[in-house]
């Protein structure tokens, strides 16, 4: 809780955090996305990130940061399954984690949505192997990252 008030509260210094570059970005993904089940403004960065710098290079290295952040929800999955048990979403998750394996990670991903921290418990309670729920994460996460830099370069195009 007290990580996502922080990064809440820092999320008007985007232009401030610039100096930090590209490992600022990887951190401040890896921040946001480490978050379990309360949302942190990690995309907004990376939009902000992607009209002051490369939107390929952001991307791609926010996608990396928040695959290694959603690691809290897999570990949630793998180390305390019966938390998680009674949330009827996350039945949903494992069912389609049970039939989609690591395509339901790519696209779950992908999405903006709330409920990623209940697919990564999935995968990580039906013991999906960690290096290939991170690499299906960082596929997932970049193509998300890549339409949220490039937002952020387009708008600076536009507006200057």
């Amino acid at each position: 809780m007290a990580l996502s008030i922080f990064i809440f509260s820092i999320r008007d210094k985007a232009p401030e955090l610039v100096k930090y570059g590209y490992p600022g970005v990887f951190l401040f993904t890896f921040l946001s996305f480490a978050t379990v089940f309360l949302p942190a403004p990690g995309v907004l960065i990376v939009f902000a990130m992607g009209a002051l710098l490369n939107p390929l290079y952001v991307a791609l290295v926010a996608g990396a940061g928040a695959a290694m952040g959603e690691l809290t929800g897999y570990l949630v999955g793998f180390g305390s399954q019966p938390v998680v048990k009674r949330v009827n979403m996350y039945q949903r998750m494992v069912e389609w984690v049970k039939k989609y394996g690591t395509l339901s990670v790519i696209v779950l991903s992908a999405i903006p949505n709330p409920f990623f921290d209940l697919t990564g418990a999935a995968a990580g309670a039906l013991r999906m192997p960690v290096l290939k729920f991170l690499f299906s994460t960082w596929i997932g996460e970049t193509i998300k990252m890549l339409v949220f830099a490039y937002a952020g370069g387009y708008m600076k195009l536009l507006f200057g």
